[in-house]
Protein backbone atom coordinates (compact mmCIF):
# COMPACT_ATOMS: atom_id res chain seq x y z
CA UNK A 1 0.00 0.00 0.00
CA UNK A 2 1.27 3.47 -0.90
CA UNK A 3 0.05 7.01 -0.37
CA UNK A 4 -2.36 8.16 -3.03
CA UNK A 5 -0.34 11.24 -4.01
CA UNK A 6 2.77 9.10 -4.52
CA UNK A 7 0.91 6.70 -6.84
CA UNK A 8 -0.39 9.64 -8.90
CA UNK A 9 3.11 11.14 -9.16
CA UNK A 10 4.65 7.81 -10.19
CA UNK A 11 2.10 7.56 -13.00
CA UNK A 12 3.77 10.61 -14.56
CA UNK A 13 0.67 12.80 -14.37
CA UNK A 14 2.08 15.52 -12.13
CA UNK A 15 4.37 16.17 -9.18
CA UNK A 16 3.52 14.82 -5.73
CA UNK A 17 2.85 18.34 -4.45
CA UNK A 18 0.42 19.08 -7.29
CA UNK A 19 -1.21 15.68 -6.71
CA UNK A 20 -1.83 16.68 -3.09
CA UNK A 21 -3.55 19.85 -4.30
CA UNK A 22 -5.75 17.87 -6.71
CA UNK A 23 -6.74 15.52 -3.86
CA UNK A 24 -7.70 18.32 -1.46
CA UNK A 25 -9.69 20.00 -4.27
CA UNK A 26 -11.75 16.82 -4.66
CA UNK A 27 -10.48 16.04 -8.16
CA UNK A 28 -9.33 12.49 -7.39
CA UNK A 29 -11.48 9.37 -7.05
CA UNK A 30 -10.54 5.95 -5.67
CA UNK A 31 -12.89 3.13 -6.67
CA UNK A 32 -15.51 5.69 -7.67
CA UNK A 33 -15.38 7.69 -4.42
CA UNK A 34 -13.96 11.20 -4.13
CA UNK A 35 -10.97 11.29 -1.78
CA UNK A 36 -9.90 14.55 -0.11
CA UNK A 37 -7.59 13.22 2.61
CA UNK A 38 -3.83 13.18 1.97
CA UNK A 39 -3.11 10.23 4.27
CA UNK A 40 -5.14 7.73 2.25
CA UNK A 41 -3.19 4.66 1.12
CA UNK A 42 -4.08 2.68 -1.98
CA UNK A 43 -3.07 -0.47 -3.78
CA UNK A 44 -1.68 0.75 -7.10
CA UNK A 45 -2.43 -2.54 -8.83
CA UNK A 46 -5.97 -3.21 -7.59
CA UNK A 47 -7.59 0.15 -6.78
CA UNK A 48 -9.21 2.15 -9.57
CA UNK A 49 -7.81 5.69 -9.43
CA UNK A 50 -9.11 8.61 -11.47
CA UNK A 51 -7.59 12.10 -11.68
CA UNK A 52 -9.99 14.74 -12.99
CA UNK A 53 -12.12 11.96 -14.48
CA UNK A 54 -9.24 10.19 -16.26
CA UNK A 55 -8.09 6.74 -15.03
CA UNK A 56 -4.36 6.60 -14.37
CA UNK A 57 -2.15 3.95 -15.92
CA UNK A 58 -0.42 1.64 -13.46
CA UNK A 59 2.56 0.57 -15.48
CA UNK A 60 5.65 -0.99 -13.96
CA UNK A 61 8.26 1.78 -13.63
CA UNK A 62 11.10 1.58 -16.14
CA UNK A 63 14.31 3.61 -16.41
CA UNK A 64 16.61 4.07 -19.41
CA UNK A 65 19.85 5.83 -20.27
CA UNK A 66 20.18 7.02 -23.86
CA UNK A 67 22.98 8.50 -25.93
CA UNK A 68 20.89 11.05 -27.82
CA UNK A 69 22.23 11.77 -31.31
CA UNK A 70 22.46 15.30 -32.64
CA UNK A 71 19.33 16.22 -34.60
CA UNK A 72 16.87 14.43 -32.31
CA UNK A 73 14.17 16.14 -30.23
CA UNK A 74 14.05 15.54 -26.46
CA UNK A 75 10.32 14.85 -26.49
CA UNK A 76 7.79 12.07 -27.06
CA UNK A 77 6.47 13.67 -30.26
CA UNK A 78 7.26 16.53 -32.63
CA UNK A 79 4.72 18.48 -34.65
CA UNK A 80 7.28 18.93 -37.45
CA UNK A 81 7.79 15.18 -37.79
CA UNK A 82 11.41 15.18 -36.65
CA UNK A 83 12.92 12.22 -34.81
CA UNK A 84 12.29 12.15 -31.05
CA UNK A 85 14.10 10.26 -28.29
CA UNK A 86 11.27 7.76 -27.83
CA UNK A 87 11.70 6.61 -31.44
CA UNK A 88 14.78 4.73 -30.21
CA UNK A 89 12.94 2.70 -27.54
CA UNK A 90 10.57 -0.12 -28.47
CA UNK A 91 8.67 -0.99 -25.29
CA UNK A 92 5.05 -1.14 -24.16
CA UNK A 93 5.44 1.50 -21.46
CA UNK A 94 5.07 5.15 -22.43
CA UNK A 95 8.31 6.76 -21.33
CA UNK A 96 9.33 10.41 -21.42
CA UNK A 97 12.69 12.20 -21.12
CA UNK A 98 13.88 13.62 -17.81
CA UNK A 99 14.81 17.18 -18.72
CA UNK A 100 15.93 18.19 -22.18
CA UNK A 101 18.91 18.31 -24.50
CA UNK A 102 18.83 20.76 -27.40
CA UNK A 103 18.12 19.48 -30.91
CA UNK A 104 21.73 20.25 -31.86
CA UNK A 105 23.22 18.76 -28.67
CA UNK A 106 24.11 15.10 -28.33
CA UNK A 107 24.74 13.03 -25.25
CA UNK A 108 23.32 11.46 -22.14
CA UNK A 109 19.61 11.74 -21.37
CA UNK A 110 17.44 9.66 -19.04
CA UNK A 111 13.95 8.39 -19.84
CA UNK A 112 11.31 6.90 -17.57
CA UNK A 113 7.59 6.51 -16.94
CA UNK A 114 8.09 7.31 -13.24
CA UNK A 115 6.89 10.88 -12.78
CA UNK A 116 7.92 11.18 -9.15
CA UNK A 117 11.48 10.01 -9.95
CA UNK A 118 11.70 12.53 -12.81
CA UNK A 119 10.45 15.38 -10.63
CA UNK A 120 12.97 14.53 -7.92
CA UNK A 121 15.90 14.68 -10.35
CA UNK A 122 14.73 17.88 -12.05
CA UNK A 123 13.98 19.82 -8.87
CA UNK A 124 16.27 22.89 -8.83
CA UNK A 125 17.19 22.49 -5.16
CA UNK A 126 19.13 19.30 -5.89
CA UNK A 127 22.62 19.79 -7.30
CA UNK A 128 23.15 16.91 -9.72
CA UNK A 129 26.30 17.47 -11.79
CA UNK A 130 26.10 17.37 -15.57
CA UNK A 131 29.34 17.27 -17.55
CA UNK A 132 29.42 18.81 -21.03
CA UNK A 133 32.18 18.87 -23.63
CA UNK A 134 32.01 21.78 -26.07
CA UNK A 135 33.92 22.62 -29.22
CA UNK A 136 34.00 26.40 -29.30
CA UNK A 137 35.06 29.07 -31.77
CA UNK A 138 38.25 30.81 -30.70
CA UNK A 139 40.54 29.90 -27.81
CA UNK A 140 39.28 31.08 -24.40
CA UNK A 141 41.80 32.85 -22.22
CA UNK A 142 42.41 31.91 -18.60
CA UNK A 143 40.40 34.95 -17.53
CA UNK A 144 37.45 33.95 -19.73
CA UNK A 145 37.47 30.42 -18.33
CA UNK A 146 37.57 31.93 -14.85
CA UNK A 147 34.39 33.85 -15.67
CA UNK A 148 32.64 30.58 -16.51
CA UNK A 149 33.94 29.09 -13.28
CA UNK A 150 32.68 31.98 -11.15
CA UNK A 151 29.37 32.33 -12.99
CA UNK A 152 28.36 34.59 -15.86
CA UNK A 153 25.39 36.94 -16.04
CA UNK A 154 22.72 35.78 -18.51
CA UNK A 155 19.35 37.38 -19.27
CA UNK A 156 17.72 35.10 -16.67
CA UNK A 157 20.29 35.78 -13.96
CA UNK A 158 23.83 34.82 -12.99
CA UNK A 159 24.80 31.18 -13.35
CA UNK A 160 26.01 29.15 -10.38
CA UNK A 161 29.74 28.41 -10.03
CA UNK A 162 30.94 25.76 -12.48
CA UNK A 163 33.96 23.54 -13.00
CA UNK A 164 35.89 24.29 -16.19
CA UNK A 165 38.74 22.49 -17.94
CA UNK A 166 40.46 23.39 -21.23
CA UNK A 167 40.99 19.99 -22.85
CA UNK A 168 42.70 21.02 -26.10
CA UNK A 169 43.12 23.84 -28.58
CA UNK A 170 43.79 24.16 -32.29
CA UNK A 171 45.62 27.42 -32.90
CA UNK A 172 45.54 26.96 -36.67
CA UNK A 173 41.75 26.51 -36.82
CA UNK A 174 41.21 28.79 -33.81
CA UNK A 175 38.99 26.34 -31.97
CA UNK A 176 39.11 24.77 -28.52
CA UNK A 177 37.59 21.83 -26.65
CA UNK A 178 36.34 22.78 -23.18
CA UNK A 179 34.78 20.61 -20.47
CA UNK A 180 32.13 22.34 -18.36
CA UNK A 181 30.42 20.86 -15.28
CA UNK A 182 27.21 22.52 -14.08
CA UNK A 183 24.28 21.47 -11.92
CA UNK A 184 21.66 23.89 -13.23
CA UNK A 185 19.34 23.11 -16.12
CA UNK A 186 18.33 26.36 -17.76
CA UNK A 187 17.31 26.43 -21.40
CA UNK A 188 20.38 26.28 -23.69
CA UNK A 189 22.47 27.25 -20.68
CA UNK A 190 25.86 25.91 -21.78
CA UNK A 191 25.61 27.55 -25.20
CA UNK A 192 24.58 30.85 -23.65
CA UNK A 193 27.43 30.71 -21.13
CA UNK A 194 30.02 30.33 -23.89
CA UNK A 195 28.35 33.06 -25.96
CA UNK A 196 28.61 35.33 -22.91
CA UNK A 197 32.40 35.03 -22.93
CA UNK A 198 32.62 35.48 -26.71
CA UNK A 199 33.23 31.86 -27.74
CA UNK A 200 30.14 30.42 -29.46
CA UNK A 201 29.63 26.65 -29.33
CA UNK A 202 30.18 24.77 -32.58
CA UNK A 203 29.45 21.31 -31.19
CA UNK A 204 28.14 20.18 -27.80
CA UNK A 205 27.80 16.85 -26.01
CA UNK A 206 26.65 15.93 -22.51
CA UNK A 207 29.02 13.17 -21.45
CA UNK A 208 27.99 12.59 -17.86
CA UNK A 209 24.98 12.90 -15.56
CA UNK A 210 26.02 12.45 -11.94
CA UNK A 211 27.87 9.09 -11.85
CA UNK A 212 26.41 7.93 -15.20
CA UNK A 213 28.32 8.29 -18.47
CA UNK A 214 28.16 7.24 -22.15
CA UNK A 215 31.82 6.33 -22.68
CA UNK A 216 31.07 2.83 -24.04
CA UNK A 217 27.99 3.88 -26.05
CA UNK A 218 27.34 5.15 -29.56
CA UNK A 219 24.78 7.78 -30.65
CA UNK A 220 21.33 6.19 -30.61
CA UNK A 221 22.24 3.50 -28.08
CA UNK A 222 19.83 2.91 -25.19
CA UNK A 223 20.26 0.73 -22.11
CA UNK A 224 18.11 0.08 -19.03
CA UNK A 225 19.38 1.57 -15.81
CA UNK A 226 20.44 -1.03 -13.27
CA UNK A 227 18.36 -1.14 -10.06
CA UNK A 228 21.43 -0.03 -8.08
CA UNK A 229 21.79 3.00 -10.40
CA UNK A 230 18.15 3.99 -9.90
CA UNK A 231 18.58 3.57 -6.13
CA UNK A 232 21.74 5.72 -6.16
CA UNK A 233 20.04 8.49 -8.18
CA UNK A 234 17.13 8.52 -5.72
CA UNK A 235 19.56 8.81 -2.83
CA UNK A 236 21.41 11.69 -4.51
CA UNK A 237 18.16 13.57 -5.15
CA UNK A 238 17.19 13.21 -1.50
CA UNK A 239 20.57 13.80 0.17
CA UNK A 240 22.11 16.60 -1.94
CA UNK A 241 20.13 19.74 -1.05
CA UNK A 242 21.45 23.12 -2.14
Amino acid sequence: MERLQKVIAQAGITSRRKAETLITEGKVKVNGQVVRELGVKVNAKNDQIEVEGVPIDREEPVYFLMYKPQGVISSVKDEKGRKVVTDFIDIEQRVFPIGRLDYDTSGLILLTNDGEFANQLMHPKFKIDKVYVAKVRGIPTREELKRLQNGVVLEDGKTAPARVKLISMDKKKQTAIVQLTIHEGRNRQVRRMFEAIGHPVMKLKREQYSFLNIRTMNPGDVRPLKPIEVKHLRELAVTKPS
